[in-house]
């Protein structure tokens, strides 16, 4: 009873970040997925990894924002309900510079103003800068970081062209934290909330039944939420 309340309060949240990793159950492929909010954590295993799930952890009724990944699952959301998560992007830019040739050159123009924009919104969570003059800001900055992937969605590295192309169809959610207050631009909290399952996952190999998974979703939801 304690963990479906613990559900049913993330799912009228604000602001919930998702994410998920791979977990065996029965050794059957299965995942691990984990709801992180300002105060309540939550986690369950499910043999799929699709948005079944995520509709599941949110609810139907859920309109409140959702850090996570560029990963399918959370694209039945509008965008507007989205923020993707700018450390993953920022792999992904490190990626292509890592490819040489005109790639890199998209890879580091982009890296440049990531480093940037951590920079002004680092100054924001410390109260060194206003969240209006951040906004003010980054008027520019997204103008260039839409001109970069612009380039690199037609230049002649094909990886880094269907990425740049990829980036591009989820712009808006790229920005949701700007104007949102308590919407960050990356989602470590839940990255840090699945830690301690694939330490777990490691050391027990999974779970054999669907019992083992419950026990494990509803004590890790226990756990993650008394710490916070």
């Amino acid at each position: 009873a304690p963990v479906e309340v613990a559900g049913t309060y993330v799912q009228q949240q604000e602001v919930a970040n998702l994410d998920e990793t791979g977990w065996r159950e029965a050794r059957q492929r299965a995942w691990l997925w984990t709801a992180v909010t300002a105060w309540v954590t939550v986690f369950v295993i499910h043999a799929s990894r699709g948005s079944k799930v995520v509709r599941q952890l949110l609810g139907e009724a859920f309109d409140g924002v959702v850090g996570s990944d560029r990963w399918s699952a959370y694209s039945y959301l509008s965008l507007k309900q989205r923020q993707v998560c700018w450390s993953h992007l920022a792999r992904e830019f490190e990626a292509m510079v890592d490819r040489g040739g005109e790639s890199a050159q998209i890879g580091k123009l982009l890296q440049g103003r990531v480093e940037q924009m951590f920079a002004w919104w680092h100054r924001v969570r410390d109260g060194t800068l206003q969240r209006s003059s951040f906004q003010v800001y980054m008027v520019q900055l997204k103008a260039q970081v839409r001109l970069y992937l612009w380039s690199g969605q037609h230049c002649a590295h094909p990886q880094t062209a269907s990425t740049c192309g990829e980036i591009l169809r989820v712009e808006a959610a790229l920005w949701t934290f700007v104007s949102q207050e308590g919407v960050e631009p990356t989602n470590n909290a839940a990255e840090r909330a699945l830690r301690h399952g694939v330490l777990w996952r490691k050391s027990s190999f999974g779970t054999h039944s669907a019992t083992g998974s419950r026990f494990v979703e509803r004590m890790m939801t226990v756990v993650a939420s008394l710490r916070q």
